[in-house]
């Protein structure tokens, strides 16, 4: 017998009050869903400066602000609602630095670009990285509109990676009088 073929019961499975089979969603049915993947956003762009807070954030897939995506579908002949939401983060900036997030982080005006968010990270070197972002989601399940009971497990989805173009700055001050010196540096 092959493991994803064993039975989560020795002997016979478990029968209901009403004298139907117990329904449960596995972790692996959970996995099989078709989770729409978290996008990944960043602030100013994708490109920014080296030192400088750049904001990488998780923008939720489904039609609810927090990510919550649900599914209908069948076990043993009987009407099963999935609902899934994003419960843990896990951003990769690229150049050996990660974090896991149990926030999303999320864009900020731009008036505040630059400064330090819950998600965001301050690239030491200068080059392109490729940032890339993991959602991990909790289920639930409702069989027929009962209650809902939790999946144990969760699933991984990985979202559509990003390169960042990482560049330096230099600041210069000049002293010179552009109007005495048109000619003059900085003029």
């Amino acid at each position: 017998m092959r493991l994803d073929q064993m039975c989560l019961y020795p002997g016979d499975t478990p029968k209901h009050p009403d004298g139907g089979a117990v329904i449960a969603v596995t972790d692996r049915e959970l996995r099989a869903l078709p989770i729409a993947p978290s996008g990944l956003g960043s602030q100013p762009g994708r490109h920014t400066l080296k030192g400088a807070e750049t904001n990488v954030y998780a923008v939720p897939a489904g039609a609810s602000a927090e990510g919550v995506q649900s599914f209908d579908t069948a076990v043993l002949g009987r009407k099963v609602r999935v609902r899934v939401r994003p419960v843990e983060h896990r951003f990769d900036y690229g150049d050996g630095t990660a974090l896991v997030s149990a926030a999303p982080g999320g864009p900020i005006p731009e008036a505040r670009w630059g400064e330090k968010t819950v998600t965001s990270h301050a690239y030491a070197q200068t080059g392109d990285f490729t940032v890339s972002l993991t959602t991990v989601f909790a289920g639930e399940f409702s069989v027929e509109g009962g209650p809902w009971q939790a999946i144990a497990g969760t699933a991984a989805v990985p979202s559509q990676p990003r390169v960042l173009s990482v560049w330096r700055s230099e600041v210069k001050l000049y002293a010179e009088n552009c109007l005495q010196n048109p000619h003059g540096e900085g003029c």
